[in-house]
């Protein structure tokens, strides 16, 4: 059985599932593997050091996919100076034939004309409905509407991905996937019954082969259940959801003590550290990992070709399932 729907259809793909971007995780490797699976995936900008490095992971992306669409995501920061590459990010993917983009963070207002103008789609991840409806305006192509569930940053927004889902669906007329905490194929059939077009994940793809991250840190979360992952840093007014691990309870003691600056934590949430000391050393307490409960349901590391199968399989028979229970009248 396949899904068809408006997300589908945009970007040219099988099954209605977005892999989303992954600081230093989200390369070439894990996303054309995806792509070859039938969904799409998206390239992490800012997880490398140059534009040409980026142009170079493209390159190797393309090859990989022997000329699948792909896409690049574009996270964008609220730190003074910290969006300055973000022009050349979009004219490095549009030289080499990228035409779908992911931006995700702060406002995608200086995006949406210079990638139209270079024939891309845009979709933009927002924390809440409000912003929803403000990408909207500004000429988003598609929606990713994000809960508190989801590993990363999911905003101040306090709602669940479906409780958003539910009332943005009543208000945004865009296509429009749902994420946070979303790891199985019965949540996937959910969001297609919601009505969404289908869903945005990443912590589920943690544990899969083509990820350039230690086998110590994939096996801690095969290990873990659905209480993996924990929030830090509201008290800064920048939600963090991460693996719950000793350096998360580091931050959490230090917020306990009062400290209200990132600079009051020094290197320990710091991204530099947690690719040295967890992705590539697999101490898996040394750094702070983003990942949602969605990781729970990794069961085995395996390649990310078989853990689509198993979702579009398992989001399959929920949705006959539910068609089951409808009767006539």
């Amino acid at each position: 059985m396949a899904f068809r729907t408006r997300i589908t259809d945009l970007f040219g793909i099988r099954h209605p599932i977005l892999l989303g971007g992954m600081h230093h995780l989200g390369q070439s490797g894990i996303v054309a593997a995806v792509v070859n699976a039938g969904a799409m995936g998206f390239i992490t900008a800012r997880s490398f050091e140059s534009l040409e490095d980026l142009r170079a992971d493209l390159r190797r992306c393309r090859e990989l996919t022997q000329g699948k669409a792909f896409g690049v995501n574009l996270t964008l920061s609220r730190r003074p100076g910290a969006n300055r590459h973000v022009p050349g990010w979009i004219e490095v993917a549009l030289e080499e034939g990228v035409r779908h983009f992911e931006s995700a963070g702060d406002s995608p207002e200086r995006l949406v004309e210079a990638i139209h103008r270079g024939g891309g789609l845009l979709v933009h991840k927002c924390p809440s409905v409000r912003h929803a409806q403000s990408a909207a305006r500004l000429g988003v192509d598609a929606i990713a509407l994000v809960g508190c569930e989801e590993g990363g940053h999911p905003g101040a927004n306090p709602l669940s991905a479906f409780v958003n889902g539910a009332f943005a669906l009543e208000q945004i007329g865009l296509p429009l996937v749902l994420g946070g905490g979303i790891g199985s194929g019965r949540q996937i059939a959910a969001a297609l019954a919601l009505g969404a077009d289908g869903v945005v994940m990443g912590s589920r793809f943690m544990v899969a082969r083509e990820v350039r991250a230690h086998d110590a840190l994939k096996q801690r979360i095969v290990d873990a259940d659905q209480y993996c992952s924990t929030a830090i840093l509201g008290s800064l007014g920048d939600t963090w959801r991460v693996l719950h691990n000793d350096a998360a309870r580091e931050v959490h003691r230090l917020e306990a003590g009062g400290a209200r600056s990132h600079a009051e934590f020094g290197d320990l949430i710091l991204s530099s550290r947690t690719r040295q000391r967890v992705y590539e050393e697999g101490d898996v307490d040394g750094g702070i990992v983003s990942l949602g409960p969605a990781g729970g349901f990794a069961d085995e590391i395996e390649p990310a070709a078989r853990i689509v199968e198993k979702l579009v399989r398992d989001a399959a028979l929920a949705a006959s399932a539910f068609a089951g229970v409808m009767v006539a009248q």
